[in-house]
């Protein structure tokens, strides 16, 4: 039997301080994002002085990169251990169950917080470079769970697409689980999954004509008001909303601070006025969906596929919903939170539509409901990994395997009148 060492001992209690240091940082960088969370409060979350934080850490950034490349190796460790599956199925089901059960766990207080990453490119130069490097390392991995002969035929931008997919459900995980006991989130994963990999229509489902989608778009904004919405909405996707200052957005729409204060009073309201233009595009498609005419199904894969479309449109992106951790008041945090839950209640209710027509096959539409939301917030990053996407060619690669599975023959079923690009 080994004999334990003081430098062992000196070793562990150094190990045991960094993972309560990371533990206290990834739930503060969640919380305030990567610009708003200070070394001091992090210290201060786990009994320690700044200074002793810095000991491990020089800078915030570094933290905050620690973090990062700490949740990007659970996403690897998970992919490698689902890996081991015989099937693509069988992969996919494994590696969105450890996604929950880790989730669980956290919840529950039996794994340190896992930072998300909606605020990852808050971060500076060289550390951006290095999290990138090493998240790019992790998509292949995931990526390679879909080796086999179900996929043998996909191309690259096909695999790239469904790995983004994928991720995109595992990084939604966190948003809505909340409304169940931890007991039930290896569940509701085996769920996501089934409808992940079988989709949601029917036997009887009929892709639907994309003619029909253009009135489901809020119409097109116009004037400087509306450029200053776009310019926020894209930095705060891209940086979290203190990484939007008032320079950047000026400097994106080539004017200066004096003109950004001649069009907004401060940037709060003009952060609240993005997720409101947003939350207005995405109200507009789904009323549309209750109200419209054609089956269950079509009515909400025409609101998905406008959704989606819009994000990679002129006037897009809309807000990416996961931002909200890091909007700076807890009021305004919930606010959001409880609009996103009431609009993905409409969702479910255009499926529950389905059900009583027989479009939608037996599922859970709550679950689906929430799938398909939060794709449409992932489809704002479907360009990082398939950098031709278009408007068109969006529906081929990432609309229909949400409705038809990522799995099904009916994902490559309908090209005639989704558009040729992407066939």
């Amino acid at each position: 039997m080994p004999v334990e060492t003081s430098r062992d001992t000196q070793t562990a209690r150094f190990n045991e301080k960094r993972d309560a240091i990371l533990g206290a940082a990834a739930l503060r960088f969640n919380e305030q994002g990567v610009k708003g969370a200070t070394l001091a409060d992090i210290a201060a979350s786990v009994g320690l002085v700044t200074n002793s934080v810095t000991y491990y850490y020089r800078k915030k950034e570094d933290l905050a990169t620690a973090c990062f490349l700490r949740a990007i190796a659970l996403f690897d460790d998970m992919a490698k251990a689902s890996a081991r599956e015989p099937k693509v199925a069988d992969r996919v089901r494994s590696y969105l169950r450890r996604h929950a059960a880790l989730q669980a766990a956290v919840r529950l207080g039996r794994h340190p917080p896992v930072v998300v990453f909606s605020d990852v490119r808050a971060l500076p130069s060289p550390q951006l470079e290095e999290v990138h490097r090493a998240y790019t390392d992790m998509f292949r991995r995931v990526r390679s769970l879909f080796r086999g002969e179900e996929s043998a035929a996909w191309s690259k931008d096909t695999r790239n697409a469904r790995t983004h997919m994928l991720l995109s459900l595992a990084h939604w995980l966190p948003v809505w689980f909340g409304r169940y006991e931890e007991s039930e989130y290896v569940r509701m994963a085996d769920r996501v999954a089934d409808i992940a990999l079988h989709g949601m229509g029917s036997a009887t489902a009929e892709w639907p004509m994309e003619a029909g989608d253009a009135p489901w778009l809020a119409p097109a904004g116009a004037g400087p008001m509306d450029a200053f919405l776009r310019a926020a909405t894209a930095l705060v996707n891209e940086q979290g909303y203190r990484g939007a200052s008032v320079d950047k957005i000026s400097a994106r729409l080539h004017v200066t601070k004096g003109s950004f204060y001649h069009h907004n009073d401060n940037k709060p309201d003009l952060i609240a006025a993005c997720f409101d233009r947003t939350f207005k595009v995405v109200r507009h498609a789904l009323e549309a969906a209750q109200s419209g005419s054609g089956s269950g199904w079509s009515r909400a894969v025409s609101a998905t596929r406008a959704l989606v479309r819009f994000q990679l449109s002129e006037e897009g992106p809309l807000l990416r919903l996961s931002s909200t951790s890091a909007l700076p008041d807890q009021a305004d945090r919930a606010r959001v939170h409880k609009t996103l839950q009431q609009l993905t209640e409409r969702m479910a209710n255009v499926l529950v539509d389905g059900l009583m027509d027989g479009s939608v096959r037996a599922l859970d539409t709550s679950v689906a409901a929430q799938m398909a939301m939060g794709l449409v917030n992932g489809a704002a990053e479907v360009h990082r990994w398939v950098p031709a996407v278009t408007e068109e060619s969006v529906v081929a690669l990432y609309v229909r395997p949400i409705f038809c599975g990522l799995l099904s023959a009916e994902s490559g079923k309908f090209s005639v009148e989704d558009g040729a690009a992407g066939a």
